[in-house]
């Protein structure tokens, strides 16, 4: 019998991570790491071990690439701001309850913010 795999995400946090460089089981273990989440994970210890370092090589990328984009201009501080804004909903989203007819609506905006931030 399959165990129904519970997520410690709600369905906007989960579409915003499909849409990231990482997976909802790297960010269960980044925050797990940070001890931001207590999660248990129904995989061997030697798995869980190797995620932790895949994750954690691609949180330095991340953080690369920020410092690389900043530097060189290509992201700017009104990027940043718009980067900050979002971040402080995502933290309001991410302990609220959002009425499933409006989570299109939210993505929507996020994405719509985020492609005008990035466009070329």
């Amino acid at each position: 019998m399959e165990e129904l795999e519970v997520s410690n995400f709600n369905n906007i946090i989960k579409k915003i991570i499909k849409k990231s460089l990482f997976t909802e089981r790297q960010i269960e273990i980044i925050l797990n790491q940070k001890n931001l989440l207590e999660s248990k994970f129904t995989i061997s210890k030697g798995a869980y071990y190797r995620q932790v370092g895949q994750s954690r090589e691609k949180l330095i990328g991340l953080f690369y690439s920020i410092i690389l984009f900043r530097g060189l201009g290509i992201l700017l501080p009104d990027d940043i701001d718009v980067i900050t804004k979002l971040s402080d909903q995502i933290s309001v989203i991410n302990e609220s309850d959002i009425f499933p007819e409006r989570e299109d609506e939210v993505i929507s905006v996020i994405d719509r913010l985020i492609r005008q931030a990035c466009s070329m």
